[in-house]
Parts: C-alpha cells; structure tokens; sequence
C-alpha cells in the first residue's frame, strides 16, 4: 500500500504529526506503508517502528536521522502523541472513517 491510501484520519494522526516534528521520522513511516497491505497494518506496524525507535541508540537514530538526531525528549513526545493518536483512529469503524478517491 501507500499512504496515498491511507484514511484521512491515519495520515493526520501519523504522517502529518510526524512532519510537524522532523521530515526524517515522516519518511521512515512513509517507506513503512510499502511493506502493508492495509491501514490495519499499517497501524500495527507503525507503533512496533515507535517501540523500535524508543529503544533506540543513538547511533541508530543517527541513521534514522541522517545524522542530525533530534532531540530525545522532544522525539519522545511526538512519539507518545503518535501513539494517542492510533489508538484513537483505533476506536473508530473502519467504515467511518474518510478516504481520498
């Protein structure tokens, strides 16, 4: 999939939170999208990269980052409202939610 198919509320709750902190953590959940066959997954796959990128040292988040790794209690923050944010496209029906056609 991509993100063009993800639903209104997914982009917004990941993709643009993202963008909000730093292009670099918009782009490792972008490439994230290709490797899900749906928003679902999607979902599921992007709070295991937040997990991932929590337990991060810093020379991984140096490459996660290209090398400018930002700040980590601000990165921690995004991440948690990225979290809040899931768990509220969670909560609501799949059929309920806006797509772009």
């Amino acid at each position: 999939m991509d993100t063009d198919d993800l639903s209104q509320e997914a982009y917004k709750a990941i993709m643009i939170e993202s963008e909000r902190f730093n292009h670099d953590l918009t782009l490792r959940f972008g490439l994230l999208s290709g490797d899900c066959d749906d928003e679902e997954e999607y979902l599921d796959k992007s709070l295991l990269l937040i997990k991932k990128l929590k337990n991060a040292k810093k020379y991984q988040l140096e490459d996660i980052f290209f090398g400018n790794v930002p700040n980590s209690d601000q990165l921690n923050k995004t991440l948690d409202r990225i979290i809040e944010n899931i768990a509220k496209v969670k909560k609501i029906p799949f059929n309920k939610r806006h797509f772009d056609f």
